[in-house]
């Protein structure tokens, strides 16, 4: 069956609730904006918090980290071979502005999932918190599986795979290295040199690039007393954070294939 794109919607037709516009000159226009401030140089302020976060991760125990690093390759694995991303049925039809009520409604379920869960985590020392981090995975992919899936994609194939890790890389990816995250989510929209098995991709160098960028901000929710209103403040950043960089990548996949279809 030939999956029909969506249409746009004028504003007066969109859903109560919906945050964006769904006509198409605004989507773009809100496209453009994110690219920007994805491709944004780093600030002093991304300079500034790489000695901090080596200072904290210097005083948490090395089982800890060990945890972590568990935690990150659990959800790597998920996302490569996994079925969290099956779980979630594509939407065949529906305009844009259906499809984005969707997928931000699941970002606020999984997003409040995970503050609960940081919060509760936060307040049980290094214990609680360190099994928050592989919890936190789980909702975060079971999220981008219901975020693609409501947009029309997904499933178990290599590309929608791929294109997954392309969105939690992106996500995640330090100011430094934003710019080129963004250039290979680009070329797998475009299907340019892109890896025929799931091994060819740089999965190690995206763990690495992930955990670098959360360490500071889950490292602080093992604080004694204050861990559990950061755990909460975190865990709600962090998938927000998913949630936007999805929704975006999503709309540039759909872009890219009504221009196709109008040319």
């Amino acid at each position: 069956m030939t999956r029909t794109l969506p249409d746009f919607v004028p504003p007066a037709d969109v859903p109560d609730g919906l945050l964006t516009v769904a006509d198409e000159t605004t989507v773009r226009a809100e496209v453009a904006a994110w690219r920007a401030r994805v491709l944004k140089a780093p600030g002093l302020w991304d300079k500034a918090t790489r000695g901090a976060q080596d200072r904290i991760n210097r005083i948490i125990p090395e089982r800890v980290h060990a945890v972590i690093t568990a935690g990150v390759e659990a959800m790597t694995r998920g996302i490569l071979s996994g079925s969290e991303l099956l779980k979630a049925r594509p939407l065949i039809d529906g305009a844009l502005a259906a499809r984005e009520l969707k997928a931000r409604s699941a970002i606020t379920a999984h997003r409040n999932t995970a503050s609960v869960e940081g919060g509760v985590a936060g307040a049980g020392g290094f214990v609680l918190a360190a099994v928050d981090f592989p919890a936190l995975m789980a909702i975060k992919v079971r999220m981008l599986g219901e975020i693609v899936a409501a947009y029309g994609w997904g499933g178990g194939s290599v590309r929608e795979r791929l294109f997954v890790l392309h969105i939690f890389h992106l996500a995640f990816a330090s100011a430094r290295r934003r710019p080129d995250a963004l250039a290979e989510l680009e070329r797998w929209i475009a299907a340019i040199d892109q890896p025929e098995a799931i091994a060819d991709y740089d999965w190690r160098g995206f763990q690495i690039e992930y955990r670098d960028y959360i360490d500071l901000a889950k490292m602080a929710q093992l604080i004694p007393v204050v861990g559990a209103p950061i755990g909460a403040a975190v865990n709600w950043r962090l998938v927000e954070r998913l949630g936007e960089t999805a929704i975006m990548a999503c709309r540039m996949r759909w872009l890219a294939e009504a221009d196709s279809v109008a040319d």
